[in-house]
């Protein structure tokens, strides 16, 4: 667990460098929003195009393989950021990275990490989990932020901030080979489980309800999650912060992961997933509409930073516990992987648009006005969420009806 959350918490870090380093990166490579969005909507696309079979994948292999392999190409792909290189050339690097963290290295992890906890369990594993990977980010980013301060705050020091992100990476995936363990292999290195794998039992999974419930969920959140991306040049523009400071905000709102997280799975298993998801998602939608009205301005500042306290913690437990549906669903552990690459290929779709959308409303709309309004598309999609939430949670109170109902006969 402790290696799942250090690699989880690390192999997102350069593809996802704009959350903290937005407009350092704008500057130094002379972006516009837009050029911006499209760039890391083609990790999107890549990311899209690779979650089921990465599914698959994960089914097949052995997690130790699967995210030394993708830790080592993240390591070497941030060398390469790190020497700025051309648009065209960062475009081919993002989608590179989205092959790495999708395809090679989601589904394993996720598997891994059902693996290590019963039924009654699952909600605190994949919480612990997720707490585990926002410990290390924080951890990281506010000490690798320091340094960024220390050298100055400029190309120069955004370009030394990502070799040392680069490395870190490639550490981790030779402590990944040599520390995790293989799960049990046939001679040619697939797991033998996956014999009892048929394509019944995916078209099965296919056409179960709640997994297309799950998806929704995690579609919305996904959404949410890109808005909370967009916190640091909102706070900077709309709020009158400098870029330090506005920084400092992206880093502060990592700190609430590990509690929110942790505490969701926790709570999750006392009071049932799927209610504590509907919760979530109600806090979620809210929170995205009070951003969508708040014109900006010092006189805000206050409500802002209470209000992307609010928004984060809801995201963050959300992420935390929204894959422990999957137990809470019927989903044997036989088909996670398969399960997961249906649920990711459809909840992530937002890394794909949502960057663009953001980009071009930023640039058509300048100021506070653009981040309105890319809030309130995501208070919109979460009011879906909230729908199919309340959906999963109604089948998990029949469900628990009726097992009592069997328990008592």
């Amino acid at each position: 667990m402790m290696l799942l959350c250090l690699s989880g918490g690390t192999i997102y870090l350069l593809p996802f460098l704009r959350e903290i380093y937005y407009i350092p990166i704008q500057q130094a490579f002379d972006y516009t929003n837009t050029q911006m969005g499209i760039l890391f909507s083609v990790f999107g696309l890549a990311s899209m195009l690779s979650y089921f079979p990465g599914g698959w994948l994960a089914d097949q292999y052995s997690p130790r393989k699967l995210i030394s392999l993708s830790l080592l190409g993240v390591g070497l792909g941030g060398l390469y950021f790190a020497t700025l290189p051309s648009y065209n050339a960062n475009l081919a690097l993002h989608f590179f990275w989205g092959i790495c963290t999708s395809l090679i290295f989601w589904g394993a992890m996720i598997k891994a990490t059902r693996s290590c906890a019963s039924s009654e369990e699952q909600g605190r594993a994949f919480g612990i989990l997720e707490s585990g990977r926002g410990l290390v980010e924080v951890a990281i980013s506010s000490a690798i932020l320091a340094v960024f301060a220390w050298l100055g705050s400029q190309t120069t020091a955004l370009s030394q901030v990502i070799t040392i992100y680069a490395w870190i990476n490639i550490a981790l995936a030779m402590m990944s080979w040599r520390f995790l363990k293989d799960s049990n292999t046939n001679s040619s290195g697939q797991d033998p489980a996956l014999k009892r794998v048929s394509l019944k039992n995916i078209l099965t999974v296919l056409r179960m309800p709640s997994v297309w419930l799950i998806a929704i969920v995690v579609l919305t959140t996904y959404s949410a999650n890109w808005g909370a991306y967009y916190f640091t040049p909102y706070a900077t523009t709309g709020y009158s912060l400098s870029i330090l400071l506005g920084a400092s905000i992206g880093v502060a709102k990592m700190w609430l992961k590990p509690l929110a997280a942790t505490s969701a799975g926790f709570i999750a298993d006392r009071f049932g997933i799927a209610r504590t998801v509907f919760v979530l998602t109600l806090a979620m939608a809210g929170s995205f509409v009070a951003f969508a009205i708040l014109p900006g301005g010092k006189a805000y500042l206050l409500l802002m930073l209470l209000n992307i306290a609010v928004a984060s913690c809801a995201v963050f437990a959300l992420r935390g516990i929204y894959f422990a549906l999957l137990d809470d669903s019927g989903v044997a552990p036989a088909v996670t992987g398969t399960a997961v690459g249906v649920i990711s290929a459809i909840g992530f779709t937002p890394d794909f648009f949502m960057p663009i959308l953001g980009g071009m409303l930023l640039d058509s709309y300048p100021g506070v006005l653009g981040y309105r309004y890319y809030f309130g598309v995501i208070a919109i999609m979460s009011t879906c969420g909230v729908l199919a939430a309340h959906q999963l949670m109604k089948k998990s109170q029949h469900a628990d009806i009726t097992n009592d109902s069997v328990k008592f006969k």
